[in-house]
C-alpha cells in the first residue's frame, strides 16, 4: 500500500460506513434523494477523506486537525439517521447498524487522536 492511511484501521472501517451508508440510503424515498440521502452520504464520505488527507500532513497537529474534523462528520452521519428515522424512512434495524457503527468508529477515531503526541 502506497499510502499511511490504507493501512489505519479507522480509515478502513470509515470506508465500510460510507458501503453501509449507501446501502441504506438507496432505501430512502426519491424525495430525499438530492436532500437527506445526499448530505448523509457526504457526511460519511467526509469521515474517510478527513481520515486520509490528515494522515499525509506536514505534522501531529495537523493530523489531529483533520481526525477532529472525521469526528464532526460522523456526528453528522448520527444527527442525519435521527432525522430519517423521525421522518419514518430509515428503519429501526438500519438506525441501529448505523448507530452503533459510527459510535463504536467514533470512540476509535477519538482514541487515535487521543493516542498522538
Amino acid at each position: 500500500m502506497a499510502f499511511k492511511f490504507e493501512n489505519l484501521k479507522v480509515w478502513q472501517e470509515a470506508l465500510e460506513l460510507t458501503g453501509i451508508i449507501h446501502e441504506v440510503s438507496e432505501k430512502f424515498p426519491v424525495k430525499e434523494l438530492y436532500v437527506l440521502a445526499s448530505q448523509i452520504k457526504r457526511a460519511a464520505d467526509s469521515v474517510a477523506l478527513n481520515i486520509a488527507e490528515g494522515s499525509t500532513g506536514q505534522s501531529t497537529a495537523e493530523f489531529k486537525r483533520f481526525l477532529r474534523f472525521a469526528i464532526r462528520s460522523s456526528i453528522e452521519v448520527v444527527s442525519c439517521i435521527y432525522i430519517a428515522k423521525r421522518r419514518k424512512i430509515i428503519s429501526l434495524e438500519d438506525f441501529q447498524l448505523i448507530y452503533d457503527y459510527t459510535d463504536n468508529l467514533t470512540k476509535r477515531i477519538q482514541a487515535l487522536k487521543n493516542s498522538l503526541n
